[in-house]
């Protein structure tokens, strides 16, 4: 692996599941260049070094409702189990498991990845803080610029569009 995968394509990668940043199995096993089936086979051989705050495994809702659309399937219409969600430290964990020159330079990138994120959450918290103590200081004539300002920095949390046929 002589090019390193660029932090954003693995950005990308991390969602935002019951509270935690995580990554998906078949997402991590595209990345370190191995099959989902070979990855999944490590970790259970290894599952005493994925705790519950490490790895967990989607329930049915999770899976139909977040991820339906973002997830392959394999060849008789379905993936035959629900996928593994690794957070920060599972993902860490993965390196040790896979134990390939190249499953550590990915995971260098992916923790690069985090902290990146974790840089932002904290830009955006700052950012919050100012713009709190700029409202209280400046008169009413302002209300409007700190109104839009204020509808800029709110999270978008509209449901995605469900892609393809429906039953």
């Amino acid at each position: 692996m002589n090019q390193l995968i660029p932090i954003e394509k693995i950005e990308n990668k991390i969602l935002h599941l019951r509270g935690k940043k995580v990554m998906i199995d078949e997402d991590l096993a595209l990345l370190y260049g191995v099959p989902t089936k070979q990855l999944k086979r490590q970790v259970k051989r290894n599952i005493e070094r994925f705790p519950e705050d490490f790895m967990f495994e989607l329930t049915k809702q999770e899976y139909r409702s977040f991820l339906r659309c973002q997830i392959g399937t394999s060849s008789w219409g379905g993936r035959r189990y629900f996928p593994y969600a690794f957070t920060e430290q599972g993902v860490a964990m993965l390196s040790s498991v896979l134990n390939s020159k190249k499953a550590i330079l990915v995971n260098i990138q992916i923790m690069r990845a985090f902290t990146n994120l974790r840089r932002e959450i904290l830009t955006y918290t700052a950012l919050k803080r100012k713009i709190d103590g700029m409202e209280k200081t400046y008169d009413s004539q302002f209300k409007i610029v700190f109104t839009a300002i204020r509808q800029l920095m709110v999270e978008e949390t509209k449901p995605k569009p469900r892609i393809g046929f429906h039953r």
